[in-house]
């Protein structure tokens, strides 16, 4: 693929044609694998700005966490996985679905509670699951990935499936209990699992500054005997070439690796979160110094990839699907009352 990749890159290569000099991606992927990055990139914040749009129109109804701002983090980390490779996501965790291949039409039918959801419905924001794609699901829970993540790694191991599991967790996450069990139980096994902190700064309201001990959450892999890695969660290079890194060493059967992400939600914990702990030059430094969608853009002009009018036409794409995405999920059936215990299962108990 590397060799291939260069190939289409030509146009990129620095003036001395030392392409060494090229940041991961540009080195590693076709121009039509860069252009699809950005159009996923795109997919994840128009989406989420379509559903945030649904809700206050009363389309929607219960809360939603936002991941906008941290597009390059999810779309980073899966790039080097395959459709076999699995994810286990979290409440914020749109994002993920829809780097690992997710339709948004279905995806905005789930938020709309119809039958052509992704989980007919009765999901809803924080429980997408997609098994087709390799998504093993959001969780409503803290840290609630964690130890399944583990599981669905120790069962590729088992199995000898050759599987990589990739687990995503907020910095709320890291001072959970499960959060070191399932660390340390996949270092002891050396389990084919990357564990990937979203750190943005805050849990809920809490600043990381004031409920973690340590500095940096990937400072914490040391005690595991695991692979810490920090990269900027707002470059899409960077990420991808830490979960290139971490999903070969994992494929390898040498045990998982901890790679922390440094980005930033531009909107509130939830939709019922009235921001007032951030303030506003915080949030506006982030979204005008280092917006992940600009500067990926900015990248992909800067070596040749991608002309502004073809930016343009990407985003233009993807307004359109997420439109068709809408309409989709508008059009779509509600569920019948007569399905109500339909895929609804417990143990019988005897009187």
């Amino acid at each position: 693929m590397a060799a291939q990749a260069r190939a289409a890159q030509a146009d990129a290569v620095p003036q001395d044609g030392d392409a060494s000099n090229l940041p991961f991606i540009y080195r590693t992927y076709s121009r039509e694998q860069l252009l699809a990055a950005l159009h996923r990139m795109h997919l994840i914040r128009q989406f989420e700005e379509g559903a945030e749009e649904s809700y206050m129109r009363g389309l929607i109804h219960g809360t939603m966490h936002l991941s906008i701002g941290q597009e390059a983090s999810a779309m980073g980390i899966c790039m080097p996985l395959s459709k076999e490779d699995q994810i286990t996501s979290t409440h914020r965790g749109h994002g993920h679905c829809i780097a690992k291949g997710a339709e948004v039409s279905r995806m905005f039918a789930e938020f709309f509670g119809k039958t052509t959801g992704y989980c007919a419905g009765r999901g809803g924001s924080m429980h997408i699951a997609d098994v087709t794609t390799g998504n093993l699901g959001a969780n409503g829970i803290v840290g609630g990935g964690l130890p399944i993540a583990v599981g669905a790694a120790l069962t590729a191991k088992r199995l000898k499936t050759g599987k990589v599991v990739v687990c995503f967790f907020g910095d709320g996450a890291n001072n959970e209990g499960a959060f070191h069990e399932a660390l340390n139980m996949a270092a002891v096994w050396k389990l084919p699992v990357v564990f990937v902190c979203e750190n943005n700064g805050y849990g809920m309201s809490t600043s990381t500054a004031r409920s973690t001990a340590v500095a940096n959450i990937a400072d914490r892999a040391a005690a595991y005997g695991m692979p810490g890695v920090i990269v900027d969660g707002n470059v899409l290079s960077d990420v991808a070439e830490a979960s290139h890194d971490a999903v070969e060493r994992a494929r390898r059967g040498e045990g998982p690796t901890l790679i922390e992400c440094k980005t930033y939600r531009y909107r509130g914990h939830s939709k019922s979160d009235r921001n007032r702990y951030r303030t506003k030059d915080e949030i506006e430094d982030w979204m005008n110094n280092r917006d992940p969608i600009v500067r990926y853009e900015a990248q992909l002009q800067e070596f040749g990839i991608a002309t502004r009018g073809e930016l343009d036409a990407v985003q233009e794409a993807v307004r359109q699907e997420i439109a068709a995405g809408i309409e989709f999920a508008k059009e779509s059936p509600m569920p019948e009352l007569s399905g109500l215990a339909d895929n609804v299962y417990t143990a019988e108990v005897s009187r």
